[in-house]
């Protein structure tokens, strides 16, 4: 086979279409069925934030044909869910990074504060006024601020959604929420949110002039990345075939500017660069889950 495959191959998301895991892996999928020639086959496998997903890939034979299409998620659930039936780290092979996206701190335009400075004084004065709107515990924008609090020591109640939150952070019923670039930078644009800043060490192409909470508050850095990962006896043949041809993807100006639409900074790794980045992001998570009980719902 020589790294090739000869028939169709699936990589398995496990999150609902049209979100940005499930958006970044089409087109990735897209392009590794041109460059190789075989179909690449997207098939959701939604719930318990990707762990349905990850599972289904764990018990998958490893010969290549079955692809995990990983995220910051499957660092923060290995602390966050208890009683997992694999370990993340030990059983999936990582195969490529694709991309690390930010999140913003973004506010109601009702909040008065235009900067993360003001922010975090307007909270003080205000202990338990202000309420932060998150997609589900441990999801990236939750974490994302509970790290903010942890880290600034201001005293906001956190309101966990089942769905989509913007609709009240654009309402006004919370005040503020860590949501991805892709999912609010046109609220920004059209000045229905304030984009106080990213959580990215640095600052996101997507919004040059927005500073990084990491300005303010020296140390803080959350994100969400994306990459793909494989059962855990995968080949090394068949490991370094993907690994180079979406590495070539990441470098294709065409390929680049979709991902960098999404807001996304290219994360083109060696698998064992891939690997140590999952390392390190599951201990800091964990840190942060541990540091503040947080459970899985």
């Amino acid at each position: 086979m020589e790294g090739v495959p000869s028939r169709p191959v699936r990589i398995v998301v496990g999150f609902a279409p049209g979100g940005g895991a499930d958006i970044t892996v089409r087109l990735i999928g897209q392009w590794l069925s041109e460059r190789l020639g075989r179909q690449f086959v997207i098939e959701n496998r939604p719930g318990a934030g990707g762990n349905i997903a990850t599972e289904a890939v764990v018990r998958a034979p490893a010969d290549g044909y079955t692809l995990l299409m990983v995220g910051g998620y499957n660092a923060i659930n290995a602390t966050l869910y208890d009683k997992l039936k694999f370990n993340f780290i030990r059983d999936i092979a990582p195969v490529a990074g694709i991309m690390r996206v930010s999140n913003v701190m973004a506010v109601n335009p009702s909040v008065p504060a235009n900067t993360v400075p003001e922010f975090i004084a307007y909270a003080k004065a205000n202990p338990r006024k202000l309420t932060m709107g998150s997609p589900g515990y441990g999801s990236s924008p939750h974490v994302s601020g509970e790290l903010f609090k942890m880290m600034t020591g201001v005293d906001i109640l956190n309101v966990t959604y089942r769905s989509v939150m913007l609709t009240d952070l654009l309402g006004g019923q919370v005040q503020v929420g860590f949501p991805t670039i892709v999912a609010s930078i046109e609220y920004i644009k059209t000045n229905r949110l304030r984009a106080l800043a990213v959580t990215t060490a640095t600052r996101s192409e997507a919004l040059p002039q927005t500073p990084t909470v990491g300005e303010f508050v020296p140390g803080y850095e959350a994100s969400t990345w994306y990459g793909v990962g494989a059962p855990k006896a995968t080949p090394a043949e068949i490991v370094d075939k993907l690994n180079k041809e979406i590495n070539a993807g990441l470098g294709d100006r065409k390929l680049n500017a979709r991902l960098a639409d999404l807001g996304g900074d290219m994360l083109a790794l060696s698998p064992a660069d891939f690997g140590r980045l999952i390392a390190e992001e599951t201990e800091k998570w964990g840190n942060v889950i541990r540091a503040l009980n947080i459970k899985a719902e």
